[in-house]
């Protein structure tokens, strides 16, 4: 009978020559672990995705500029125990730091955050600024037109304008500028669902959409917040007796680039989308970020008889509900101010 060769030896030699691999691998890893690593100059945040294995955490970061062999960095995340617990985020790296030290840096989480204030009644292009010059953040999309932007965050064909809620956001530095436009994208939207569920009843507006243009038209109207309400009711009484809603703020939008500062009666007779002027309804987009405040007015606006107001100049308006009492209102605090040359 033949006797079958042994492969115990085979395997021998092989748990041997996996043995001294490893060894040699820990004794080149334990060698430079202490010592400072050589960093691409200008490199002072490293940024780690999530859900990353050992091994691709030490090649985001080779790829990143750091002078770090991606098994080295495996193996002492390893054999510290800590393999399991590298976080994701953007990191600031210390002046000579080692390797052992960039395990534990990324085991701790020692994530920095940046922050970026999106102001109530900004335009979408004033956002889209402040995006673009935010030194924190990694800027994919700025040769992107707002089109390309939309279809990037999956709004094909949408108008941009009031799609995104005004907050402060934290982010990790070296964040990418696409994830704050899908975080604000998705924050409006769910304020937006909100505040529709609240709305009263008799609200004259058809769709979250259409609360969301009204609420953009009150946050630019509004300049005392204990008017906010009694101003939605006059566009509200408006929409309900089938008047124009007049409002100056929509005109600006319509005129773009080219507004001044100064609008003039031209401008309320040149007809635009947005000229509610000269055309019945709301305009056909959100003119403004609307922050939580204007979406609930826009909403639950004050039951009030009021279809005309005015800025008294202090900030607050004043609320007329038949147009004699208006005019009267409008000598009050415009015509005669300017007769007398008063700001």
């Amino acid at each position: 009978m033949r006797r079958r060769k042994s492969t115990s030896g085979r395997s021998r030699r092989f748990f041997v020559g996996f043995l001294l691999s490893s060894m040699l691998l820990m004794a080149i890893a334990g060698w430079y672990a202490f010592g400072p690593l050589t960093v691409k100059p200008g490199l002072d945040f490293v940024h780690i995705s999530p859900k990353q294995g050992a091994l691709a955490v030490g090649q985001e970061l080779q790829a990143q500029g750091i002078e770090l062999h991606p098994r080295v960095f495996a193996v002492l995340a390893q054999t510290s125990g800590v393999a399991s617990r590298l976080k994701a985020g953007s990191f600031e790296l210390p002046p000579a730091l080692s390797a052992w030290g960039l395990v534990k840096l990324i085991s701790r989480g020692d994530v920095r955050f940046s922050e970026l204030s999106v102001i109530e009644g900004w335009s979408f292009q004033r956002f889209r600024q402040a995006v673009n010059q935010h030194a924190a953040l990694r800027h994919e999309t700025l040769k992107m037109s707002d089109a390309e932007l939309m279809a990037a965050l999956k709004l094909d064909g949408r108008h941009p304008e009031g799609l995104f809620f005004p907050d402060t956001y934290l982010f990790p530095k070296n964040a990418s500028d696409l994830q704050l436009f899908e975080m604000a994208q998705k924050r409006m939207a769910y304020e937006l669902d909100v505040a529709w569920a609240l709305r009263h009843p008799d609200v004259p507006l058809k769709s979250p959409y259409e609360a969301l243009i009204m609420a953009s038209i009150i946050e630019k109207e509004t300049g005392l917040a204990s008017d906010r309400k009694s101003i939605s009711s006059v566009f509200a009484n408006r929409l309900r007796k089938g008047m124009m809603l007049q409002t100056d703020p929509t005109v600006i939008y319509g005129i773009g680039e080219a507004f001044d500062g100064d609008l003039r009666r031209r401008d309320l007779r040149a007809d635009t989308p947005y000229n509610t002027y000269t055309r019945n309804g709301l305009p056909p987009t959100p003119i403004s970020l609307p922050g939580r405040d204007a979406l609930l007015a826009a909403v639950q606006p004050a039951n009030s008889p009021f279809v005309y107001f005015v800025a008294k100049g202090d900030g607050s308006s004043y609320f007329s509900s038949t147009l004699d009492e208006h005019n009267k209102a409008v000598d009050r605090y415009i015509r005669n101010k300017r007769k007398a040359g008063t700001p």
